[in-house]
């Protein structure tokens, strides 16, 4: 058998050219991919640093964890002093007291979670400036000083527990009595709030009524009361969506006459971040509470800054799925901005989020403090 030629035997200059094709170098802040090292042992704080370093939602994590400490450090200080700058914010301490207006937005399963809590948490300790949230992310947070939510499965069968009363959410179940002790409660404070509107004459939008219940339900586990403590405001554009729908419908019948303006909230939460030196958007899923935060910053020509969290995708079209160059081309987000998409569910992230972030700042400055 004849042995091949030499020129048989050279690799195909075509494939070589294909698959050896020349890098060019990378820049030189360029960062390596690198994963935490258990042999160093079990350090929370380094494990999180090494989200960045680690690629896929790990480095998302830890873009949010950067673009959450942005928002909290910022101070109107550290830019100097337009020409056409107010003379009450041309004073130096005034400037270093100003800071972002922080708009935290979630949506209802995420209060039905255990997530409730972290909420809680930002809420008492005046982490965070603003807050839109839908008609269960109110409620839910009520009925839960009232009963107890539980753990459950996905794969509970409907049929089965309907015949039960409960009421499955995900894997979380919440009994149909949570709900009769949820309007035992509130028809007392919605007859409260009829007498208060025939005797001013002035009627009460979604916000304040929120602010009423949580002055009425005083209890503080819960995330409204501290909102009313510590006078944040809270706005649900979708107010009727949900049991406090059903409970204002009841009323409608048993004491009618209550009257929710919508009107004057869409003008006060668009306010909000008008007159804003900074803002900044930490949004947990999608929907009304998304876009009514966006549109509230497209008024003043987008916000700051800007971290989503949720599984949504962008190929229907949808806000809830929609990135965050969406609402750069919106005018919801500025075009100098660095926002940033987590692809997860909010209740695995959020936490390690607050802690490097808000947690971790609330300690420091204690810290100083003593």
């Amino acid at each position: 058998m004849a042995l091949p030629t030499a020129a048989a035997q050279a690799t195909p200059l075509s494939a070589v050219q294909a698959v050896l094709v020349q890098s060019t170098p990378m820049p030189a802040d360029s960062v390596q991919v690198e994963g935490y090292d258990f042999n160093n042992g079990v350090d929370y704080s380094a494990i999180m640093a090494s989200y960045l370093r680690t690629g896929y939602q790990a480095t998302s994590i830890g873009q949010a964890i950067e673009e959450i400490n942005r928002m909290i450090h910022w101070r109107l200080s550290d830019e100097l002093v337009a020409d056409d700058e107010l003379e009450e914010f041309r004073d130096p301490e005034t400037r270093r007291k100003v800071k972002c207006k922080i708009f935290l937005g979630y949506t209802s399963n995420l209060v039905s979670s255990g997530l409730r809590e972290v909420i809680r948490y930002l809420v008492e300790h005046r982490m965070v400036d603003c807050i839109v949230a839908s008609a269960g992310g109110v409620e839910e947070d009520f009925i839960k000083c009232l009963g107890s939510t539980y753990v459950g499965a996905f794969s509970l069968p409907g049929a089965d527990l309907r015949k039960k009363g409960l009421n499955r959410i995900g894997n979380l179940l919440v009994p149909n009595d949570n709900y009769c002790k949820f309007e035992d409660w509130v028809m007392p404070v919605l007859d409260a709030m009829l007498a208060e509107q025939k005797a001013t004459g002035e009627f009460f939008t979604p916000s304040k009524m929120i602010r009423k219940l949580g002055q009425a339900i005083d209890d503080p586990r819960s995330i409204y009361y501290w909102a009313y403590k510590n006078d944040i405001p809270v706005y649900c554009p979708a107010l009727t969506d949900g049991s406090l729908g059903d409970m204002i419908y009841f009323h409608s019948y048993k004491n009618p006459g209550l009257i929710i303006d919508i009107a004057a909230d869409i003008r006060a939460v668009n306010n909000e971040a008008v007159f804003a030196k900074k803002t900044g958007m930490i949004i947990l899923g999608g929907g009304v509470v998304k876009h009514h935060i966006c549109n509230a910053n497209l008024m003043r020509n987008g916000a700051d800054y800007s971290v989503y969290i949720n599984t949504g995708q962008e190929f229907d079209g949808s806000d809830a799925g929609a990135r965050p160059d969406e609402a750069v081309s919106w005018g919801k987000i500025r075009l100098t901005a660095k926002p940033v998409k987590v692809y997860a569910d909010a209740t695995t992230v959020f936490p390690l989020i607050v802690a490097e972030t808000f947690a971790k700042h609330h300690e420091a400055t204690k810290k100083r403090e003593t």
